[in-house]
């Protein structure tokens, strides 16, 4: 082997004891499992907004107050609180509740002890009503008649 060979090989993608095939085709896996990793997580990202405007809006029908972090200094400020949990802490001397959307509506949710307490009466009530909702669901998957269908082992 001369020493231009190695310098000037073609296909560019080839390495030297590879074959240009199989080079292409891994480059090929690594753009697919690249897509695929993005499409993951992608859907991640759907499920936490999801969850993140359901929470909102109970925040909201059970009375917390809403501030848009829409000035540097109060995006600085969003930044101090955790993402998306419920957390209490004293405002002006009173126990006040924080909710922090840093990702999604980039703003603060905030309450007294009175909006805390219809926030968990209203989030009792939502789970209650999807495990009812589930219940059905499965009820109504078991009373279906599957006979016609024959076994399917």
């Amino acid at each position: 082997m001369r020493a231009h060979d190695t310098v000037f090989r073609f296909p560019l993608w080839t390495k030297p004891g590879i074959p240009a095939r199989m080079t292409k085709r891994s480059s090929w896996t690594s753009l697919l499992l690249a897509v695929i990793a993005v499409g993951l997580l992608s859907g991640c990202s759907y499920f936490h907004r999801k969850e993140a405007d359901q929470t909102e809006s109970t925040l909201a029908a059970a009375g917390f107050q809403v501030k848009l972090a829409d000035t540097p200094k109060r995006q600085a400020g969003l930044a101090k609180f955790h993402a998306r949990k419920l957390v209490s802490g004293t405002h002006d001397g009173r126990l006040t509740y924080f909710y922090a959307d840093p990702d999604y509506c980039k703003c603060l949710y905030y309450g007294d002890q009175q909006a805390y307490g219809r926030y968990r009466q209203l989030a009792i009530q939502q789970r209650v009503a999807q495990e009812q909702v589930d219940a059905a669901e499965m009820n109504e998957e078991t009373a279906m008649d599957w006979g016609m269908w024959g076994p399917f082992w």
